[in-house]
Protein backbone atom coordinates (compact mmCIF):
# COMPACT_ATOMS: atom_id res chain seq x y z
CA UNK A 1 0.00 0.00 0.00
CA UNK A 2 2.97 2.42 0.88
CA UNK A 3 4.05 1.99 -3.14
CA UNK A 4 0.65 3.24 -4.33
CA UNK A 5 0.78 6.13 -1.97
CA UNK A 6 3.88 6.86 -3.02
CA UNK A 7 3.55 6.46 -6.49
CA UNK A 8 0.02 8.47 -6.27
CA UNK A 9 2.03 11.34 -5.25
CA UNK A 10 4.74 11.61 -7.89
CA UNK A 11 4.62 14.64 -9.94
CA UNK A 12 3.97 12.58 -13.02
CA UNK A 13 1.17 10.95 -11.39
CA UNK A 14 -0.95 7.99 -11.76
CA UNK A 15 -3.72 9.09 -10.46
CA UNK A 16 -6.03 12.49 -10.57
CA UNK A 17 -5.23 16.01 -12.61
CA UNK A 18 -1.36 16.16 -13.04
CA UNK A 19 0.80 18.54 -15.05
CA UNK A 20 3.17 17.20 -17.45
CA UNK A 21 6.59 19.27 -17.97
CA UNK A 22 6.35 21.38 -21.27
CA UNK A 23 9.65 22.04 -23.71
CA UNK A 24 9.30 26.01 -23.71
CA UNK A 25 12.15 28.62 -24.90
CA UNK A 26 13.99 30.54 -22.82
CA UNK A 27 10.84 33.07 -22.21
CA UNK A 28 8.35 29.88 -21.46
CA UNK A 29 6.50 29.56 -24.90
CA UNK A 30 5.70 26.39 -26.04
CA UNK A 31 6.07 24.95 -29.82
CA UNK A 32 8.66 27.62 -30.85
CA UNK A 33 5.55 30.28 -30.75
CA UNK A 34 3.57 27.44 -33.74
CA UNK A 35 -0.75 27.68 -33.73
CA UNK A 36 -0.74 24.39 -32.05
CA UNK A 37 -4.46 23.90 -33.10
CA UNK A 38 -3.63 24.76 -37.09
CA UNK A 39 -2.11 21.15 -37.23
CA UNK A 40 -5.21 19.76 -36.67
CA UNK A 41 -7.12 22.94 -38.86
CA UNK A 42 -4.87 23.72 -41.68
CA UNK A 43 -3.04 20.75 -41.66
CA UNK A 44 0.08 22.63 -41.33
CA UNK A 45 2.70 24.94 -39.22
CA UNK A 46 1.23 28.67 -38.59
CA UNK A 47 3.22 31.08 -36.84
CA UNK A 48 1.13 32.16 -33.64
CA UNK A 49 1.20 35.54 -31.89
CA UNK A 50 1.24 36.70 -28.46
CA UNK A 51 -1.90 39.12 -29.41
CA UNK A 52 -3.38 35.75 -29.07
CA UNK A 53 -1.55 34.07 -25.72
CA UNK A 54 -2.95 31.72 -23.44
CA UNK A 55 -1.47 29.97 -20.66
CA UNK A 56 -1.30 26.70 -20.13
CA UNK A 57 0.64 24.13 -18.05
CA UNK A 58 3.41 27.15 -17.06
CA UNK A 59 3.70 27.56 -20.67
CA UNK A 60 2.59 30.00 -22.88
CA UNK A 61 1.26 29.33 -25.96
CA UNK A 62 1.19 31.19 -29.09
CA UNK A 63 -1.95 31.02 -32.01
CA UNK A 64 -2.69 32.57 -35.10
CA UNK A 65 -6.46 34.17 -34.04
CA UNK A 66 -8.99 33.86 -31.69
CA UNK A 67 -10.85 31.47 -32.63
CA UNK A 68 -7.77 28.57 -32.52
CA UNK A 69 -6.53 30.49 -28.69
CA UNK A 70 -10.48 29.77 -27.71
CA UNK A 71 -10.56 25.93 -29.43
CA UNK A 72 -7.09 25.70 -27.53
CA UNK A 73 -8.55 26.89 -24.07
CA UNK A 74 -11.85 24.84 -24.41
CA UNK A 75 -9.63 21.13 -24.54
CA UNK A 76 -5.80 21.97 -24.63
CA UNK A 77 -5.19 17.99 -23.99
CA UNK A 78 -6.77 17.58 -27.60
CA UNK A 79 -4.91 19.69 -29.27
CA UNK A 80 -1.28 20.22 -27.43
CA UNK A 81 1.59 17.65 -28.53
CA UNK A 82 2.56 14.80 -26.80
CA UNK A 83 4.90 14.22 -24.31
CA UNK A 84 4.81 18.08 -23.71
CA UNK A 85 6.27 18.95 -27.24
CA UNK A 86 10.08 17.05 -26.02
Amino acid sequence: MAVFSVLADAPWGLAGDHKVPVNTDDVGVAIKGCDTVAYFTDRRAVKGTAEFETLWQDARWHFANARHRDMFKADPERCAPQYGGY
